[in-house]
């Protein structure tokens, strides 16, 4: 399954799909205070942005040395996207990474997994392993989607209040059911590859 460049930014941002990181990012938050929000925010997007970045780069090199082939990444990247496009049809993950304790979150929750989880390392690594001579533009839109996704999350109690809470769920389930579609495809695209070719 080739991917453009705008395939690749819609993939990426319904795997990071920040409307539906809302809920559990303004309760991970919630401890911290108003004045550090916006620091706190733009920090661990940048750190996310590096992990995947990193996963990114190191795509090829990490299968050699694992001795996995596309075709098995293809399938188990579309395992994990269709089990988290599940949860986010059925499931509500408001309180999954909240804390009763008072310290800042850095790094975990909030960069990695809220953001550079499972399933958005597998996507990255699978665009950069499928076709490594276009990483520049899996770059570009590896950046757009961390661009969004700061922007959602930096404007999150706003964005809240403005559509409401159902308005956001609707959103995330509808998000759920098109990265439903796509993993089943990477699952059929990877089986095809592994049987047909």
């Amino acid at each position: 399954m080739d991917h453009t460049l705008v395939s690749a930014f819609i993939l990426l941002l319904l795997v990071l799909d920040p409307f539906g990181s809302l809920p559990i990012f303004i309760s991970v938050m919630r401890t911290v205070p108003p004045h550090r929000r916006r620091w706190v925010a733009l920090r661990e997007v940048l750190l996310a942005f590096g992990v995947l970045l990193v996963f990114m780069f190191t795509g090829q090199a990490f299968l050699r040395l694992m001795h996995l082939s596309e075709r098995s990444l293809e399938v188990a990247g579309g395992v994990i996207l269709l089990m988290i496009s599940i949860r986010m049809i059925f499931a509500s993950g408001e309180s999954i990474y909240a804390s009763d304790d008072d310290r800042e979150p850095f790094i975990f929750p909030l960069a990695v997994p809220l953001m550079a989880g499972p399933s958005a390392m597998a996507t990255v690594l699978l665009l950069a392993s499928r076709q490594p001579d276009r990483l520049t533009e899996w770059v570009t839109a590896l950046t757009a989607v961390m661009v969004v996704s700061g922007a959602v999350l930096l404007s999150a109690d706003r964005i809240r209040r403005l559509l409401g809470d159902s308005v956001v769920s609707a959103v995330e389930k509808l998000m759920g059911l098109v990265l439903t579609a796509i993993s089943v495809e990477m699952i059929l695209a990877g089986l095809k590859r592994y049987f047909f070719e």
